[in-house]
This record gives structure tokens, sequence and C-alpha cells, in this order.
């Protein structure tokens, strides 16, 4: 089960894959708590229109996805839907969806318009070099870091989320902001690497199998962070043995975990209802 890491390469595309894995688990609990499940796609895809766009113009191919993410996470952190037949994860969705249509429009102008987007979906994350480990493990430690200093603040805000109170005090919510900043910095480094469906998995599926298993928060928290990790040495593990795609490996790793999770919920829930 281990002779993966006897080749470079495989090591490190599960150093890369913890690295993200691991503060995407943990930001994907404020996610879920939130409603916002959609704000991963979307940013990923605003990440991947940066790319498409930097490939189209021939420039920028660092700065101009990280500029249009950051700008994507700034606007998001402002939407305040009022009218009660809508909810945020709407307008996100809306946001996805055209993001979406704009990247394939350019990406088709690409020599190699369809490998292009199947590494834009999936990333290629067994070619990850040391020089990229090091920048994600600096941003990330440093994203890591805020989150944790500042917990109190940012989970507080994920609870009122979460027992549905309406934050109309001011427009500008500093807390709000960090939060959608962190994650949109965390999404366009982790996209370069996983790709959008990896990333958008392991922000989502350690989180929602996490809560299906446990009430307690930091229960939550401490399963999501070990599910990331499991996934990423079971999915590789599974690519290396049988010559799969990486990131596709993963996801389903991650997916069976999930439904693993679901049936555990589901018999804890029957034999509650026996035992009463």
């Amino acid at each position: 089960m281990f002779e993966m890491f006897q080749l470079n390469f495989m090591v490190q595309a599960f150093i890369a894959a913890v690295i993200t894995g691991v503060l995407l688990s943990y930001m994907g609990v404020h996610v879920v708590g939130r409603g916002i499940v959609f704000v991963d796609l979307a940013l990923g895809q605003i990440s991947s229109l940066g790319v498409a766009f930097a490939a189209f113009i021939g420039t920028g191919v660092t700065s101009i996805p990280l500029i249009f993410t950051l700008v994507g996470a700034l606007l998001m952190s402002f939407i305040s839907i009022s009218d009660k037949r809508l909810k945020q994860e709407a307008i996100i969705g809306i946001l996805y969806a055209f993001a979406s249509a704009l990247t394939v429009l350019l990406i088709s102008k690409t020599p190699h318009g369809d490998s292009d987007i199947q590494e834009v979906l999936f990333g290629n994350i067994l070619s990850v070099s040391w020089e990229q480990i090091k920048i994600i493990g600096i941003i990330f430690g440093a994203i890591t870091l805020l989150q944790l200093v500042f917990f109190n603040k940012f989970f507080s805000l994920t609870k009122s989320f979460e027992n549905g109170e309406v934050h109309k005090k001011t427009i500008f919510n500093i807390w709000n902001f960090l939060f959608y900043i962190s994650i949109g910095l965390a999404i366009v480094f982790a996209v370069k690497i996983n790709g959008v469906i990896p990333v958008f998995s392991f922000l989502i599926i350690p989180a929602v199998s996490g809560i299906l298993l446990s009430k307690n928060n930091t229960v939550v928290f401490i399963v999501a962070v070990f599910i990331s990790i499991l996934a990423s040495f079971l999915g590789l593990n599974f690519s290396f043995h049988y010559d799969f795609p990486a990131g596709s490996s993963i996801v389903a790793v991650l997916g069976g975990i999930f439904i693993l999770a679901s049936v555990v919920k589901l018999v804890k829930n029957l034999i509650f209802k026996v035992s009463v």
C-alpha cells in the first residue's frame, strides 16, 4: 500500500493533496454551515476563467487568476439578499454558470482545448513540483494561522448563519470579508494543482461527512480533516495501482466515504428509533 512513496512525484502529489485538502476541509465546515456550498465551485470557476483569459492573451498566468478570484471573493462577500424568495446560493450559482461559459469559450480558442478543459476540471496533481508545494505551504500556512487566531470570530459568524440570523447591521462585515478572501486565496492556488472538481470535493464532502457522523462541532472539524488526509492517501493509491487519473480517483474515494458516512448515519437513526 505504501509502494507509491518510492516515487518522488507520488510523494509530492500526496503532500500537495494533504496541504490543500486539510485547509479546504476545515473551511468546508464553515461553508456548509453558512449554506454557501456553491461558493467553492463559483470561485474555482472564476479562477479557471482567469487562467483561460491569461492563456488567451498570452500573459499573467499567475497574477490574472489571482486578481479574478480575489475580486470574485470580494463581490461575494457583499451579496445580501433581502427578498425571502431568493437564496444566496441562487446568485452564486448564476455566477458559476456564467464563469463556466466564459471559460469554455476562451479555452475553445486555445490549441489544446479539450485537454485544457480536462485539466481545469480535475487538475494534474501528479506533476506538482517542490516549488509549487513550497508556495502553497506558505500561503496555506498563513491562511490557517489567520483562521486559528480568529477562530472564535469566524465560528460565531458561521453559527449566526446556521441559526438564520439576518446580517443587516452593516453592509460591510470585516470577518465575512476576511473569510471570503481566505477561501478565495486557498481556492485559486488549490485549483491550479487539483482542478475545480477535486477542490469542490475537498471543501464539501469531508465537512458533510463529519456533520453526518457527529453533532459535536470540534469532532466535526477533526473528522473532516482526517477524511481529507485519508482520501488523499487512498485516492492516490488507487490511481497508482490501477492507472487511473489521480484527481478523479481522489474524488471517487471522497464520494465513497460520503456514502459510507450516510449509511452509518442511517443505521444510527434506525437503532435510535428501535431503542426508543
